[in-house]
């Protein structure tokens, strides 16, 4: 949107040549950024992108001649940029192995043979001048173009809200700016520069990624350790610390596996999002959150930690079914030792199993919160409290909620009757 604005009001005056210059800075920062950080499906788009705006440069500028090669060129990118960016969002990323790369690089290869082929064909049966100084501001593209750009848009649109992924929504960005730039293909200035915004919002993609991954953690999809951390210099007292751990988080592991412990850790931190007392909840490590109240004091936020623990706890949560550790394999696989370790397993398992489902799994926290006081005014210390907090919880049972005051007026109390 800022590129159109740029473009309309005339604000961006700079030549030709420092636009090109700009351009090719993004397309090859883009791909330099792709390689380090192994992001095969960005450095595949930087590479559509270059390889359609090399085709329409190659064949010269009759874009809007019929059965030119320039139209020939611009017809097919048209469709194939579309199509190239639906099968990149659909792409695994799995970086830059010859496994990986050679089915894309193999895949351009094919089509930019295609391509040259289709424009040889159309500059021997053109009876116009190859090149042609014909100039006209916009290009009518035909109607099969016209479906691929909107079905492209709509796939990476949906896919972007169904994973608010921001590859996805680079991608979707970058195809308007690229049908942009083939709307102005005869006027250079302004193509080159929609060329020039699509390759920067797939680099700048790469930056915003790597900002995510660093300080959100990409399972629960809540803020990291490191976020954490940089909340915790920017917090004024009073300020509660809440730190909340899965009970017996180990023994869902042991019992159905990590895909069913990646469950459980989903189905409590979508939980902590939604907590209420003006909290904001991390994921510092393994099953262990915290959650930070700025400007509350525990008997503030108290009411809502325990709102949150009975929640978690009346949550239910099945597995996914299939298995394999749940599905008999018949007595012909057993002997009678196995038999007696499955029984043993049984046992753990309807220990955690609810009465109500032998697919619908018990999940509960222990939480302590401490709050910022004038004896422990360091983000340090107040979290320490509230580890020991927790570690009382756990020790009373689980399951349940701690205040570091409480262990205080107990300590004193204990003092007192000595």
């Amino acid at each position: 949107m800022c590129v159109v604005v740029l473009v309309y009001s005339g604000w961006l005056t700079l030549a030709l040549p420092a636009l090109s210059f700009l351009y090719y800075c993004a397309v090859i920062g883009g791909m330099l950024l792709a390689w380090r950080f192994h992001s095969s499906r960005i450095f595949s788009a930087l590479m559509v992108l270059f390889l359609a705006e090399q085709a329409l440069g190659l064949v010269g500028a009759t874009h809007s001649l019929p059965g030119t090669p320039g139209s020939t060129a611009l017809h097919a990118v048209a469709v194939l940029v579309p199509l190239n960016f639906i099968l990149i969002a659909l792409m695994h990323e799995r970086g830059f192995t010859v496994s990986s790369i050679a089915p894309v690089g193999l895949c351009l290869f094919v089509q930019c043979v295609i391509v040259a082929v289709l424009c040889r064909a159309a500059e021997a049966s053109s009876a116009m001048p190859f090149r042609s100084h014909h100039v006209a501001p916009t290009i009518s593209l035909p109607g099969y173009a016209l479906i691929a750009f909107a079905a492209a848009g709509i796939f990476l649109l949906v896919r972007f809200l169904a994973t608010h992924k921001v590859a996805d929504a680079s991608l979707l960005w970058s195809l308007a700016a690229f049908f942009l730039a083939l709307r102005f293909t005869d006027t250079t200035r302004v193509s080159t520069i929609y060329f020039a915004a699509g390759a920067t919002i797939l680099a700048a993609s790469i930056i915003e990624n790597s900002y995510l991954l660093a300080y959100h953690d990409e399972l629960t999809s809540l803020p990291s350790r490191r976020a954490f951390n940089d909340a915790l210099l920017r917090l004024q007292e009073p300020y509660s610390i809440a730190v909340v751990d899965i009970d017996h988080f180990k023994r869902f592991n042991d019992t159905y596996g990590h895909d069913t412990g990646d469950q459980v850790l989903r189905l409590v931190a979508s939980n902590l999002a939604r907590v209420t007392g003006g909290g904001q909840a991390y994921r510092c490590g393994g099953e262990e959150f915290s959650i930070l109240f700025p400007g509350k004091t525990t008997s503030e936020v108290v009411d809502h930690l325990e709102k949150l623990r009975a929640t978690i706890e009346t949550s239910e949560f099945r597995m996914r079914t299939g298995d394999r550790r749940q599905v008999p394999r018949g007595p012909d696989r057993r002997n009678e030792r196995s038999a007696r370790g499955r029984a043993r397993k049984g046992d753990a398992i309807r220990q955690l199993a609810q009465e109500k489902s032998p697919t619908a799994l018990s999940v509960t926290v222990s939480i302590g919160v401490a709050t910022s006081s004038k004896g422990s005014p360091y983000p340090d210390l107040v979290q320490q409290s509230a580890d020991k907090a927790l570690y009382r919880a756990k020790a009373n049972g689980r399951n349940r909620l701690e205040t570091a005051s409480a262990g205080r007026r107990s300590r004193v109390k204990a003092a007192g009757i000595a």
